[in-house]
């Protein structure tokens, strides 16, 4: 099995090696935004009981909603400029997120470079006397050709399903944090 593997790698040629960044950043993106993204550090209950309960805030320091609240109670007569603020903290919860778009675009491509390269090696090894490949050598080859589209689909797939569901996360909060943003408004005025 692991042979198998091995060669599966070698069939995807010196394309791996994109392919291999792109799956490395598609795992680091998905586990870092996952762990950013989580409820404690972006709107903890009992941050949100309290701004929702109109109670003095405590806790919760580095969270985004706890940026949010600290920024309005400094710039209590600009609306504006919280709004924006909160605008802005939306925009950091989807840092990287984007890349994984470019990721589950870009790996299936790099795979299908992959595999039309290996077939053009394998066809241009047809013989010229017979004008016939050898069945065991096409055969291998074209299996090998086409390891770096499974490759690709096998990094794409992923990032599609991560991207989904991290900005589906970011959207729910947005959301949230609209709601509790005119509650925080409401306290500096």
């Amino acid at each position: 099995m692991l042979l198998a593997a091995i060669e599966v790698f070698k069939g995807a040629g010196v394309l791996i090696y994109p392919l291999a960044v792109c799956s490395a950043a598609a795992v680091f993106i998905i586990c870092e935004r996952a762990f950013a993204l989580r409820r404690a550090a972006v709107m903890p209950q009992d941050l949100v009981d309290a701004v929702i309960a109109g109670k003095p805030l405590m806790g919760g320091k580095h969270t985004v909603l706890a940026r949010i609240v600290e920024f309005a109670e400094q710039h209590k007569n600009d609306e504006g400029a919280v709004k924006a603020f909160a605008r802005l903290e939306v925009n950091r919860m989807e840092r990287g997120i984007p890349y994984l778009d470019v990721i589950y675009a870009a790996a299936p491509l790099i795979g299908l470079t992959g595999t039309v390269t290996g077939l053009l090696q394998v066809f241009s090894q047809i013989s010229p006397d017979t004008g016939l490949p050898d069945p065991v050598a096409f055969t291998k080859g074209v299996a090998l050709a086409l390891s770096a589209t499974v490759i690709g689909l096998c990094i794409a797939i992923p990032s599609l399903v991560g991207s989904g569901w991290l900005q589906r996360k970011v959207e729910n909060y947005a959301a949230q944090l609209d709601v509790l943003l005119e509650r925080i408004l409401n306290r500096t005025r």
